[in-house]
């Protein structure tokens, strides 16, 4: 991993993402790539050999619009970012799991998490890239590939809002007992990085704590085209 990457990466208050991650569910990690990282990983999706597998998602029911899984070796700046965000949302995850009483703990290092993904069969490398169309979307879900799941995630918007594109906003879900689901729309710029729960997060309630369940999507394109790097901390079986 790279020192630069990794210091930089070092330099946002973490303290204050955590609280807005236990407050909404998600946090915001401006600049995140640079305006040149952006367009270099975009000019990527056209090329065949970082990838693994394409879906085009309206032959599944996903929505419209497709995306790409990288495969093993993950260009440069991807592992980079998967290695160094992993250890400052690793402690985040476990206090989510020890308030939610469930009985799983993450290592300090993510080698050491992709490890025990890959004793267990879950050896697919999940970091990937979307891109969208005039009239493409993504219909609400979770990203979870097996028994193994780190339960936060990372988008990162390599396109230029209003520029490159319109609509295609980035949506969140967050359903509690009890309650009607509760949407959330969230902004974010070129290079910029929005940290989300993968499923599940604690809320502290009148009566103790309790899971609400989350879902993400994008809501519909009107011009341009957008596209996304996600970054997941869970290999797929």
């Amino acid at each position: 991993m790279s020192d630069t990457r990794a210091a930089a990466i070092g330099k946002y208050d973490w303290e204050s993402i955590a609280r807005d991650l236990d407050r909404e569910g998600h946090a915001r990690l401006p600049g995140l790539l640079t305006q040149g990282e952006c367009t270099r990983l975009a000019a990527r999706y056209a090329e065949d050999t970082p990838f693994r597998s394409r879906v085009v998602m309206a032959r599944h029911g996903f929505g419209r619009g497709e995306y790409k899984y990288f495969d093993y070796p993950l260009p440069e700046p991807v592992a980079e970012l998967r290695a160094a965000l992993y250890p400052r949302l690793a402690p985040i995850a476990n206090l989510w799991n020890a308030a939610m009483k469930i009985d799983v703990t993450y290592p300090d290092a993510h080698d050491a998490f992709l490890a025990r993904c890959h004793e267990a069969g879950q050896l697919r490398p999940t970091p990937l890239m979307l891109t969208y169309g005039a009239g493409d979307y993504n219909c609400l879900h979770q990203d979870l590939y097996g028994e193994h799941v780190f339960p936060l995630q990372v988008a990162i918007l390599l396109s230029r809002p209003e520029a490159d594109f319109t609509g295609g906003e980035l949506v969140l879900t967050e359903q509690r007992p009890r309650m009607q689901s509760r949407p959330m729309v969230v902004p974010f710029a070129q290079g910029d990085g929005v940290v989300f729960a993968v499923s599940q997060r604690p809320v502290q309630g009148v009566r103790g704590t309790y899971r609400v369940t989350l879902r993400h999507g994008v809501s519909r394109l009107h011009t341009g085209q957008r596209q996304t790097l996600g970054v997941i901390f869970h290999d797929a079986t």
